[in-house]
């Protein structure tokens, strides 16, 4: 975690550690699998290892890509700016480069591979809705991802459940040389390859959840304001059902890192969803309010 006074969240970093070190084994047993039946290990590695350097170093652009979203000087948007500056200093961490989409859609992210590359992103929706202290709330909350660098695992973790899709899809054409099994080979190559996304998927899920939690938790501690967080949480959430699903399903690819899921049809349950309930995580967020509420 970045030195910051967001304090440390052993929870998260525990959790973040055990994700990380059983998506390298299950990958690591994938590689060998596919050396063993005869595929071409080393042009999956390549591509592997190409995916994974554009998405480390461009995940900020390709998240802002997604979202048609803009860097803005602080003169383009003060407010934005002062608010990003008082928390900044708040928390005593090197400020991000702030970002505006031009979306009715209310939320709000955090992406980059370190603070020192971070950039937090805000829509024209969120800032219209929410009040100034519920606003610095959510960015409050968008701050501690960074100082807690989940975001850049989020995005190796993310990355890696992409790949193992790839190879489901694909894997027909990594097979090298002529092979009298390469239908079995490719039957075999093509169910471990759903195996490992479906695990990498359920693990990124269960890790994304609990950092809403802990980043709720930080940001409501860093500003004293839990009860400003919740009332953002019930707006965004409120309005969410009226925008349009199009809208909803062009912000797809950037759900996991949002402040709020951008919910498109029914949820499938809380096992495959990037983020806890709002009524779970206001829940919570009270129990905060009645801890800081109380004589000391």
């Amino acid at each position: 975690m970045a030195s910051t006074r967001f304090a440390p969240d052993r929870g998260l970093t525990s959790r973040m550690v055990i994700v990380m070190f059983l998506l390298g084994l299950l990958y690591v047993s994938a590689i060998v699998g596919l050396i063993v039946a005869g595929v071409n290990a080393a042009l999956v590695l390549v591509i592997a290892g190409g995916f994974l350097f554009a998405q480390w170093f461009f995940s900020d652009k390709l998240a802002l890509m997604a979202m048609r979203a803009r860097e803005v000087t602080a003169e383009e948007a003060p407010e934005l700016h002062a608010i990003v500056d008082r928390l900044c200093a708040l928390a005593d961490m090197p400020k991000p480069r702030i970002a505006y989409a031009d979306s009715d859609m209310p939320n709000a992210f955090a992406t980059g591979r370190s603070p020192k590359k971070a950039v937090i992103c805000v829509t024209r929706g969120i800032m219209q809705r929410l009040e100034t202290p519920e606003l610095e709330g959510v960015l409050a909350h968008e701050l501690s991802h960074v100082a807690h660098r989940d975001v850049a695992v989020m995005t190796v973790a993310s990355f890696l459940g992409v790949l193992a899709g790839l190879v489901a899809r694909w894997g027909l054409y990594f097979r090298g040389g002529n092979n009298n099994n390469a239908a079995i080979v490719f039957v075999v190559v093509w169910l471990a390859s759903i195996a490992v996304y479906v695990i990498s998927f359920l693990l990124t899920r269960a890790l994304s959840r609990y950092r809403e939690f802990a980043a709720d938790r930080a940001g409501a501690y860093l500003t004293g304001q839990p009860s400003a967080l919740a009332s953002a949480l019930t707006k965004i959430s409120g309005d969410m059902a009226q925008i349009p699903t199009k809208d909803l399903r062009r912000a797809q690819p950037a759900q996991a890192f949002f402040f709020a899921p951008a919910a498109v049809g029914k949820s499938l349950g809380n096992l495959l969803s990037t983020h806890p309930t709002t009524e779970a995580r206001i829940a919570r967020l009270a129990e905060i309010s009645a801890q800081l509420g109380r004589p000391t």
